[in-house]
């Protein structure tokens, strides 16, 4: 499985919990390659942007 699947796999199963969920994403945009970012960041906020704004804002400025 490549590793922007798998990423997208595990935040959807950990969205349940809010520090589980940071923690997974923070991994994530360190795995991802630069290319792939653009792409994940937007299937991000879609899937989680009513969910986690603030937490998707703070991760993304960092990357």
């Amino acid at each position: 499985m490549p590793m922007l699947e798998m990423c997208k796999e595990i935040l959807t199963k950990v969205s349940f919990d809010r520090l589980l969920f940071q923690k997974e994403l923070n991994k994530a945009l360190k795995w991802l390659q630069s290319e792939e970012l653009d792409y994940f960041r937007d299937w991000c906020l879609s899937t989680f942007g009513k969910t986690y704004p603030d937490i998707l804002r703070s991760a993304f400025k960092r990357a």
